[in-house]
């Protein structure tokens, strides 16, 4: 079949939902294929582990989403999206009972971390000021700063590893080890340079926007962009793996919301093989171990402010946190994992049947592992919830093979679409002053596997349909 539309957008993530209603917006036709029967890539929701409860697939909290300059300036409102805010954004409970917590307010979050309550709002408060001007340069691809103070008073301490920065930062124990559980949603060891700057960023945007949680499931997301892209015209294919770029043909853009190794499956033979080469030596970082559990009651934490919370991280300590990591980064299983959970269902009565309730939880281990982290991760949380096990009433586990077979994306387990360490974290997935473009003209990424990589934002579409724009048509 004769491809009649100006572009062609191979996934539907919300990155690739995000570059089809740029390209849209500006009267192009646009064709969006996804290999799914539902669109949304990591930002799906579905039933499970028992009928009547909801699951979401990957993403649950979305605090980038919330921050996101794209997805602001777009109606979703209007299609059904709506954001929850807990009470508490995030807490990190500790051996002794009691817990840190993260707010909107730097001063109750700061309350919360005892000694070291002065430096922590000696940090944070000056970087939540400085958010509308960091925001750009944080969500985009590497350009010089228009705001050089701002982004200095961010980039300095964010270009250590997060171990240094909490230990000389911090002289507390609770300061440290709440720093360490936000910093290790990078997936990284945390003895690596930049590994601070994700414990940076989670935090200011949690005080600025927040760590909202969608009424009804991450899928909301993606459906209200599919509606609102649909609106503008145009087309979704869903159930259509692309193994060519026959698809295409006669396209003047197509842009990949897929993995380095997957472009390199479909258009190949379309770039040099110097650019090939790069994307053959593109690295996945670890993967994921997630279970979705169906509780007969909420979970019975010893700290109270855990109950208020959409997110917790389990892993006590600084060294607790930083020894998990490493052991996952040198290919290891980890002994006490760092766990995150989710609990949606606290502040969403969608996700469960009356006076049941959901958790959703993973922690880190090794690319492409088979560890079984079931028994591990429970004994986290029992650890902090004594009788969580007693409240299960059925889960639902996916391994790193488990979650690449639902998304292509995911290489080995990794989330992130590739390492998002100091080689690669402006440099993917290669080296070039336009990351989006490929040496074809024709041809853009438009995945998380570029700036700003991995998190539900939309940026990378954004900048990528961008690119296309100045390239495609402007020859």
């Amino acid at each position: 079949m004769t491809n009649t539309h100006d572009a062609v957008v191979v996934g539907g993530g919300p990155n690739g939902l995000a570059a089809a209603i740029v390209l849209a917006e500006t009267g192009r036709s646009v064709l969006l294929v996804e290999a799914n029967e539902t669109i949304g890539g990591g930002c799906r929701s579905s039933e499970g582990p028992l009928p009547g409860f909801l699951r979401d697939t990957c993403s649950a909290i979305h605090p980038l989403a919330a921050a996101s300059p794209f997805f602001g300036a777009l109606p979703l409102a209007s299609y059904g999206l709506e954001w929850i805010q807990p009470p508490v954004a995030l807490a990190h409970p500790f051996d002794d009972g009691t817990a840190a917590i993260l707010t909107r307010s730097v001063e109750d979050t700061a309350a919360s971390l005892g000694e070291d309550a002065g430096a922590y709002t000696d940090l944070f408060s000056p970087l939540v000021k400085d958010f509308e001007f960091l925001l750009p340069q944080l969500l985009g691809p590497f350009r010089l700063p228009r705001h050089p103070v701002a982004m200095a008073r961010f980039g300095l301490p964010a270009l250590r590893s997060a171990n240094s920065f909490a230990r000389s930062r911090f002289a507390g124990d609770r300061a440290r080890g709440f720093f360490a559980g936000l910093a290790a949603h990078s997936i990284l060891n945390l003895n690596k340079p930049v590994s601070a700057a994700f414990g940076l960023v989670l935090g200011m945007f949690g005080h600025a926007v927040g760590w909202p949680i969608p009424r009804g499931g991450s899928q909301r997301i993606a459906d209200a962009l599919g509606a609102h892209f649909q609106s503008l015209g145009g087309t979704i294919q869903t159930g259509t793996r692309v193994a060519s770029l026959d698809i295409a043909e006669g396209a003047d853009a197509v842009l990949f919301d897929t993995s380095p190794r997957q472009f390199l499956g479909i258009a190949g033979d379309a770039v040099p093989e110097r650019y090939r080469r790069y994307l053959r030596n593109y690295r996945y970082g670890p993967a994921v171990f997630k279970i979705d559990w169906a509780l007969d009651g909420p979970a019975p934490w010893t700290a109270a402010a855990c109950g208020q919370a959409g997110a917790v991280h389990l892993g006590g300590t600084l060294e607790e946190i930083v020894a998990s990591e490493h052991e996952v980064a040198t290919g290891r299983r980890p002994r006490r994992p760092f766990v995150l959970l989710a609990q949606q269902s606290l502040f969403d009565p969608m996700r469960s049947p009356e006076g049941k309730h959901t958790l959703w939880g993973y922690c880190h281990v090794p690319n492409g592992s088979t560890f079984d982290m079931t028994g591990p991760i429970e004994a986290q949380i029992e650890r902090f919830a004594p009788g969580f096990r007693e409240r299960i009433i059925e889960r639902a586990v996916t391994g790193p093979s488990a979650l690449e077979a639902g998304n292509a994306n995911y290489i080995g387990g990794d989330i992130n679409a590739g390492m998002q360490d100091l080689r690669q974290l402006y440099t993917r997935p290669a080296p070039r002053f336009d990351p989006y473009s490929t040496p074809n003209r024709c041809l853009y990424f438009c995945s998380a596997s570029t700036p700003p990589g991995g998190g539900v934002h939309g940026m990378s579409g954004y900048h990528a349909a961008q690119s296309a724009l100045r390239r495609a048509w402007h020859r």
